[in-house]
């Protein structure tokens, strides 16, 4: 029993449960919003701009963790994330919808942001790119399951959306739940600071984080919406693109992991960033279903990279930074992320194709921030220019 009840074991738990719940979510919403409760742009992007809106809030995760243990923390957001998944095929309207986002978005961005501090505490700066690909490659491997599950339920079984929402919030539940009673409470490696920390020689890490939040967001919110009301693609559809998505995540994130280690992370960056704006200006130009679909996919693979962006602020931060500098990264990363759905769904109904130009200079952006990342980051070496800026290593906020 005490071989299984280890750190690793207990993150790679997590993340088999969160994909249960929130994949299933993502995969159904713009089928169902439309269908349901006739969303046009206007109305998605609200919903995906309050989505957002803990994400804005993650910062508070500090406060909470003034109260509770990060792991314990984890848990319970899970169950939140659950929940809120579990109730919205039960509110087919407008505000219904908003509400039940906003639930399941609380469980979710409080999870992920308590999550990444957790890897990046429990694994040492050697192994984890490796091991966070290998966390990424578990949640593909079961986001993959579940997609398959999804397609047969909707194209062979013909299954409600409202029990699909239903039965994956409550299996995420009940995994949690597990997890709570299961494992004990693993000590922290290195004691957290538990204020609010931001120290001006993350400025780097701040700005990458920021652009990337943008940059995400027309990905997550128009690309999938695109494929929905400009070239009709049915909910067993979607889910097949998330499949081959997941399946390619599951096949080559460990590697891309190791890769990363290898060659260093303004490279790996750099490569990501080069990709992204190449497939945000073909989105503008694409009337062909398929064409699509394959942006889509190769959309989704090279955000499989952004591991490097954890790995480069894991070598240069503080080890007592970790736990609140994941709210503050996630508030940084959800500035944008808050008010660009909003805005560029009404830009939407005006030009798609803008939308997505926007996305390409907001990589283009984080190209040239990415070439400011030295060789070989770490305390004292975390930019390559602005030399003279002195960073007060000490400085809150």
């Amino acid at each position: 029993m005490e071989r299984f009840q280890r750190p690793l074991v207990l993150l790679i738990l997590m993340s088999i449960a969160m994909p249960l719940a929130f994949n299933v979510w993502n995969a159904m919403l713009n089928n169902f919003v439309v269908e349901r409760a006739d969303f046009g742009g206007v109305e998605i992007g609200i919903l995906q701009s309050l989505r957002e809106v803990p994400g804005f809030l993650a910062f508070t995760t500090v406060f909470v963790l003034l109260i509770l243990k990060e792991q314990s923390f984890a848990v319970l957001s899970l169950a939140l994330l659950g929940l809120g998944v579990a109730l919205t095929g039960f509110f087919p309207t407008e505000y219904g919808l908003y509400f039940t986002t906003v639930l399941m978005s609380i469980g979710f961005h409080y999870f992920e942001s308590v999550k990444q501090s957790l890897s990046l505490q429990w694994f040492s700066i050697d192994e984890a790119p490796q091991m966070l690909g290998r966390l990424l490659a578990v949640g593909s491997i079961t986001s993959l399951v579940v997609y398959g599950l999804l397609w047969c339920a909707v194209n062979v079984f013909e299954i409600d959306y409202l029990w699909n929402f239903l039965a994956s919030g409550i299996l995420c539940c009940c995994l949690a739940g597990f997890m709570w009673l299961a494992f004990p409470l693993f000590g922290e490696t290195v004691p957290q600071n538990k204020g609010l920390i931001l120290r001006r020689r993350y400025w780097l890490y701040y700005g990458l984080t920021f652009f990337s939040g943008a940059r995400r967001q027309i990905f997550v919110v128009f690309a999938a919406f695109m494929m929905v009301e400009k070239f009709g693609y049915s909910v067993g559809e979607v889910t097949l693109l998330f499949g081959i998505n997941y399946a390619f995540n599951f096949l080559f994130a460990e590697r891309i992991g190791r890769w990363i280690g290898k060659i260093g992370e303004r490279r790996a960056l750099s490569l990501e960033y080069v990709g992204l704006i190449v497939v945000f200006i073909s989105y503008g130009l694409v009337d062909d279903s398929r064409l699509a679909a394959g942006l889509y996919v190769i959309d989704h693979m090279f955000f499989a990279m952004a591991i490097a962006m954890k790995t480069y602020f894991q070598k240069i931060a503080d080890p007592k930074d970790m736990a609140s500098s994941a709210g503050v990264s996630f508030t940084i990363n959800h500035i944008a992320a808050v008010i660009i759905p909003a805005i560029l769904g009404m830009v939407w109904i005006w030009s798609d194709s803008l939308v997505f130009y926007i996305g390409a200079g907001f990589a283009l952006c984080s190209l040239i921030l990415s070439q400011n990342i030295p060789v070989r980051p770490c305390p004292g070496n975390e930019v390559v220019y602005l030399p003279r800026l002195k960073f007060d290593r000490g400085a809150e906020a």
